[in-house]
């Protein structure tokens, strides 16, 4: 099924953490938090004004983000949990490092 969010919406799937800490210790599923990052899948056209005119969204699919803990409703399409989420509860992208863009 194809979703495309509307306005300034966007659908976005969590990243998930790795389930080691730096020292090795392996994480639980049960104490696991939430990620707070995610791969934008598709994005509204925009917000419109009062004069009619649409601002584009700052994020476009693919873009990395970090988003608030509470942030989003969660849906599931396709059998996959999603989240959606206003533009406004992003929080930040995050860009590749050169090296790794080089890669």
């Amino acid at each position: 099924m194809a979703f495309r969010p509307l306005h300034d919406r966007v659908l976005v799937r969590r990243i998930e953490a790795d389930e080691k800490t730096a020292g090795g210790i392996i994480i639980p599923d049960t104490a696991k938090e939430k990620p707070q990052e995610g791969e934008v899948v598709s994005a509204g056209n925009g917000v419109t004004n009062d004069k009619g005119e649409t601002k584009p969204l700052d994020v476009k699919a693919g873009d990395r983000i970090l988003f608030g803990k509470w942030s989003g409703t969660e849906v599931k399409i396709d059998g996959e949990e999603l989240l959606i989420m206003k533009e406004s509860d992003i929080l930040g992208v995050i860009d590749a490092p050169a090296a790794a863009k080089a890669a």
